[in-house]
Parts: C-alpha cells; structure tokens; sequence
C-alpha cells in the first residue's frame, strides 16, 4: 500500500511539474496574432530543416544498416556501441568536432585548399543538417539493424536453399525489413531535430537558418517579450507533441514475426565486389562519425593544463546539476515505472522541449525570487524530466519482467513494501538502474538548454562556458573545455553504467 502510495505521489509530482509551466505559458501567450513573418519563417525553417535531417539519416542509415547486418568481422559488436557515442555526446562539444573537421578551418578545408578548392562553409543549414545527421545517424541505424535482425532466421536460411537473386531477397525479406523500421526512424529522428536547440544556436547563421527554439530564445534574452516567446513556445509544444504522439502510436504497433529464435546467419555467398562495397560504407560511416570526437582529444589535450579558473568553476557546477538530476530522475523512475499510467506520464519530457518548460518555470518564479539566481536549481529539474522517458524505457520492462518471474512467490511470502524492494526489485534492477543513471548524467552534464535562459557568469555550466568562449574566438580553450566536458560525461556514464553491471544479480 506503501509503494502505491508512493508511486502515485511521484506521478502527482511530474504532472504537477510539466503541467503548471505549461499553463503559466499558455496563460501569457499573446496568441497567433502576435508573430510576424520572421516567426512564421522560423516555423517553417524548422520542420523543413527536421524533415531533411530525419531524410538524410535514414537515407545513410539504411546502407550502413544493410552492411553491419550481412557482414561479420571481428570487433563489430564492439564497432555498433562505439557508432552510438554521438547520443550521449554533449552537443557543444559534437559541434566543436564538427568544426575541426569540417569548418572553414577544419580537416576538409585544408585538404580541398591544397588541391586548389574553395573552403566549406558549415554555417547555416547545411551546417545544421550535418550536425543532425551527425547526432542521429547511429540512431537511425541501431534501428533500422533491430528490424533486419528481427527478422526470423528461418527465412534467411529459406531463401538461400531456394537460391533467390538480390532482386528476390529485397522484394522477400529487404522490403517490408524497411518498410517496418524506416517510417519509425524517421519519426524518432524528425522529433529529435524538431527540438533541436544548440545545434541551431551554434550553427544557424542568420535570421533564414532559425528555428522556432532558437526565436524563443531570442525573444526571451534578448528581446525580453514573455508574451512572444510563450507564444512561440505553445507552437513548439504543438508541433512536437503531434510528431511524438503519431510515434508512439507507430512504435507500439507489435511484430507479427515469429521464429524459432535461432541466430541469423547470412547464408548467401557474398561476391568480393559486395563485401568491398559492405566495407567501404562501414569506413565512411565510421570515419564521419569518429574523427570529430578524435579531433575533440587530440586538440583540446594539450590545452588542459591552461585552462581558466571559470572553466573549472563552471565543471564543478555542471557536476553538482548532473548528480541532482540523476537523483532525482531515479527518484520519479522507479515509482512511476510500476504501473502503466506512471510510465505514460514518463513520456511528457520526450515531447516537451526545455525551452519551453524552462519559459514556463521562469514565469512562475519571477513574481516572488529572482530567476537567474535559481538556475542551477531549475535546470536540475528540467534535465531529470528529459531524461526520464530513457530511464523509463529501461527500468520498465525490466521491473515487469521481475514482478511475472517472481511476483507471485513474493507475494505468497508476505514480501511488501520496503522489504520487497530491498529483496526482489532493487537486487535484479541494479542493472537498468545502472544505465539510467549513467545515461541522464552524461545528458544532464552535456545539456545547453534551458541553462541559457536563467545563467549569468557566475553561475554558468561547463557546457555554456565552453560556448561563450567560441563565441569569443577562444578556441584553444573551448578545446580543452571539450575535451574535459567529454572526460567528464563519458566518465559518469561509465561510473554509473559498470556499478550497475557489477552489483547485477540475475
């Protein structure tokens, strides 16, 4: 009854939290007749740039996809995690690589100058694309490679004892693989970049590479009109809560495949030509995806020791906001993901973006205390409600799978309440948890979102600083600010991640 109780109250508290600064922002919205044409052209830019961003990662994805699923070499298992370090990134520091390689000084340029080219220019959207596809290709392919790997061996092994040709095989097997997996891709991807916030405070480049987050931002600090920028704000929250509810519909469609669960193994007779091909895209897609984070080391090692005291102030800042989130994330996870209304609630922060939560909060506070001294405080809340909906998807399944294999038995044995928690979920969720934690600290200590909003110098997070420093041309230290930003995720994520796996008890 306890844990009922519990789980309930942690379900008031999210609502609470997500519903009241939505209703203080719909309460100052000015309506749609304030905007004018350079809003509506932001809005515009910004399911475009969405839409060509979610096109491009899956129209890379599906090749990339296809080659790790045929192909079997030593280390790929290892190659696929390493493919996804880009999510967990933090965005400041991705684009910083980005920069080294293919900026106006970067790696591409020297090379097309020394061969008598003009130099790439990555601002504007062409830069915003590439960050985009950057960040989410290795999503795109992790799920576009669950679907192939879906697919029930039986078929494969059908396939060749029938010895269909490559026409065959895709019209077979290939085609409803994508048509499954792709539509899912994009959507995810799509929801993603239409929430997009640093990439287009970074990369954007003028009043036609604007996006509707990035409007909000400037009516908000720069322009000071509340009203607009709630305005801006109940549109953002439209436009991605329609995408993220089509998803969720899409997603949680189930799988009529079924096998006898045997592994797969890729029975055709691979031509030289086709396992050339297969290597060559797996170098590119690894080889766009790794150089920019190799640059971020090589470049910002040396810069380290010369680091100002503001980098290292705003370090300990971004660390203390990481560790409350993770705390508090876990502290609304594992309640909430007791019962199915309390993992839907979960799902508020996939569709929510910070700018618009942190709007919301920034409106409730300033009657009473001054926002800009609480916003370490904010943007703990702001990040743990981000990352629940990870947290969620892992500790989730988990927690139902325990209570069907041992459910009943605890019950029988009078196990409730806290003692059933010490005994039965908290010894087989170390695992999940682990996860959980690591993952929404290494997004927390990267996050350059509401942050923007509410910080002044002294209260700024490494992320913020490292993006006041590029922005005043101190890239040598905005390096190594990088440089110590990605030592610092990773190594939470990593922390979190292997004290999970080590107290894992089946």
């Amino acid at each position: 009854m306890a844990s009922r109780v519990v789980a309930i109250t942690s379900a008031g508290l999210v609502t609470a939290l997500v519903a009241i600064p939505l209703v203080a922002v719909f309460n100052r919205a000015g309506g749609i007749a304030t905007l004018n044409a350079a809003d509506w052209a932001a809005l515009r830019f910004t399911v475009w740039q969405a839409m060509l961003s979610a096109l491009l990662s899956c129209v890379f994805a599906i090749p990339a996809a296809r080659a790790l699923h045929r192909q079997r070499f030593w280390g790929r298992e290892t190659l696929i995690t390493v493919l996804g370090a880009p999510f967990i990134l933090p965005v400041i520091v991705a684009i910083l690589g980005l920069l080294a390689v293919f900026g106006r000084e970067g790696m591409l340029s020297q090379a097309l100058m020394f061969v008598g080219l003009p130099r790439v220019h990555i601002y504007g959207l062409h830069g915003i694309l590439l960050a985009h596809v950057f960040f989410n290709l290795p999503l795109a392919i992790r799920l576009i490679l669950q679907g192939w790997q879906d697919v029930p061996a039986e078929r494969f092994r059908l396939v060749a004892q029938l010895g269909l040709g490559s026409a065959a095989m895709f019209r077979v097997i290939e085609w409803p693989v994508l048509k499954k997996a792709v539509p899912g891709a994009f959507l995810v991807v799509f929801v993603v970049c239409l929430s997009s916030f640093a990439v287009a405070l970074t990369l954007g480049g003028g009043p036609k590479a604007t996006t509707v987050e990035l409007a909000i931002y400037q009516a908000f600090r720069f322009d000071f009109d509340i009203g607009k920028a709630a305005t801006l704000s109940v549109l953002q929250l439209g436009f991605v809560g329609v995408a993220a509810a089509v998803l969720l519909r899409l997603v949680g469609t189930p799988s009529a495949d079924v096998g006898l669960g045997r592994d797969q193994v890729f029975l055709r007779k691979m031509t030289p030509m086709r396992r050339s091909l297969d290597a060559m895209v797996i170098l590119i897609v690894a080889a766009f995806l790794l150089l920019p984070i190799l640059s971020i080391v090589f470049a910002g090692l040396f810069e380290l020791p010369f680091l100002p005291s503001s980098v290292f102030q705003s370090a300990k800042h971004s660390l203390i906001v990481a560790l409350i989130s993770t705390a508090l994330c876990l502290f609304f996870a594992l309640p909430l993901a007791t019962f199915k209304l309390g993992q839907t609630i979960s799902l508020f922060g996939f569709a929510l973006s910070p700018l618009v939560l942190g709007t919301g909060l920034f409106l409730l506070i300033q009657p009473y205390a001054n926002p800009f001294e609480l916003a370490l405080v904010v943007t703990c809340v702001t990040n743990a409600l981000m990352a629940l909906p990870f947290a969620i998807r892992a500790i989730g399944p988990a927690f139902g799978q325990i209570d069907a294999d041992y459910g009943r038995t605890a019950t029988m044995l009078n196990l409730m309440g806290w003692a059933r928690w010490r005994w039965l979920y908290l010894p087989r969720l170390r695992r999940p948890i682990g996860f959980s934690a690591g993952l929404a600290a290494a997004l927390s200590m990267g996050d350059l979102g509401v942050i923007v909003l509410f910080a002044d110098p002294d209260r700024a997070t490494l992320p913020l600083q490292m993006y006041r420093l590029m922005s005043a041309y101190q890239m040598e230290a905005a390096s190594g600010a990088a440089l110590l930003l990605l030592i610092l995720s990773l190594g939470l994520f990593w922390i979190f991640d292997q004290g999970g796996r080590r107290g894992f008890r089946a």
